[in-house]
Formats: structure tokens, sequence, C-alpha cells
């Protein structure tokens, strides 16, 4: 889906449906939390076309109030055709990293060393096979 052709309000409304989608997994991912999603700096131009984009995954508990705790980081960037995946805990400096490619892969923040996959990790990977599956989506050429 190309959103070149939109003017900076138009754009963000445009991508509202994508930040829709991206929560809605994170809803099913992530029980019992609900999640609401906004672009970190400046959106992109197209979904498919990801590169440097940074997405904030804010959580709530079942009553609505804020867990910011919970609340994620991701990062979606390119590497040649490759799409890959960032995720981290936003307020925990300590906590692993996810880095999914064609894999998940699992890093200590501090080194980047690889490490074993956390206690609530597999809902993290699940995650990410989630919207790497909507984004390939959206990559899709429509005919």
């Amino acid at each position: 889906m190309d959103l070149g052709l939109f003017g900076a309000e138009d754009l963000e409304a445009s991508l509202d449906p994508f930040l829709v989608a991206l929560a809605k997994a994170a809803d099913l991912c992530l029980k019992p939390y609900r999640h609401a999603l906004r672009f970190s700096g400046e959106p992109p131009t197209t979904i498919g076309d990801c590169s440097d984009c940074v997405v904030l995954i804010e959580a709530r508990g079942a009553d609505g109030a804020r867990c910011s705790e919970r609340d994620l980081e991701l990062e979606i960037y390119r590497s040649g055709a490759d799409l890959h995946l960032m995720l981290s805990v936003v307020n925990d400096e300590q906590a692993p990293l996810l880095w999914h490619g064609s894999h998940a892969v699992w890093m200590q923040a501090a080194s980047g060393e690889r490490c074993d996959r956390p206690t609530d990790g597999a809902a993290l990977e699940a995650l990410c096979r989630r919207i790497r599956a909507l984004l390939v989506d959206a990559d899709a050429p429509t005919s």
C-alpha cells in the first residue's frame, strides 16, 4: 500500500488501520493487557517500507489503568530485502531484547550477547511473528 500521495494529516489517518491491526495482535498475544500504539518520530511513508520505523506499544490493564512497566518499543527495519524486528521493554534497561528476522534471537541488553528466552518470551515471539505476517501482507503486490 503506497501512502506517498497523502499529506501529513492524511498520512497519519491512513496508517491508523495498520496501528489498529498491530494493537489487536498485541492484545491477542499479550493477554490480559490491552494495547495502544503510536509511532515514535516520523511515521513511515508506506506500510510496506518500514525502514527505521519505531512504534511504541503502550499497555493498559483490564481496568483501563496504564501499566507502563509493560510498555514495549518495536523497531521495524529492513536490511536489504529482509524484514527485521527489534522488540524491547521500554522501562527496563536490563531486560533482554528480542531480535526477530528469519527466526527469534534473544540478546542481553548491555552486551548484545545471545541469552536464553525469558519466561514471558514466548508471547513476545508470537507477537513478532504476527507483526511480520501483517507487514508481509502489506508488502504483497495487489492485483
